[in-house]
């Protein structure tokens, strides 16, 4: 079974071109070194829900997007190996980021896929 790794960022509207850039390159670094998929989605129909709901989870504003994406591997093994490599990558070690999004509100985790049709 495949693991995926999954993340949740609110980003400004303002900036949403720069993190789509930032989002091509790290596709393109995760592919390099292996991962199966790489997919980054622009939150479409993601209502503010009165006890949960992305938004609320992520804190986001009234001027930010969701930005819901996903990593998959062959392996926990797999994804360890490819993470280290695109960690140490020097394409990605740049601060921009931090101009872009809010890293302290994102969310994700590694998961062990269960069901795969």
């Amino acid at each position: 079974m495949t693991y995926v790794d999954g993340f949740l960022v609110a980003v400004p509207k303002a900036n949403l071109e720069a993190y789509k850039d930032m989002a091509r390159l790290g596709g393109e670094v995760w592919k390099e070194y292996g991962a199966i998929d790489y997919v980054e989605c622009i939150g479409d129909d993601v209502p503010y829900g009165e006890l949960t709901s992305f938004p609320r989870a992520l804190q986001a504003k009234d001027d930010e997007v969701v930005i819901f994406s996903w990593v998959t591997y062959e392996s926990r093994e797999k994804r360890d190996e490819i993470m280290a490599k695109v960690m140490a990558d020097e394409r990605l070690k740049g601060d921009e980021w931090k101009n872009v999004f809010d890293g302290k509100r994102m969310i994700y985790g590694g998961f062990r896929a269960f069901v795969e049709l």
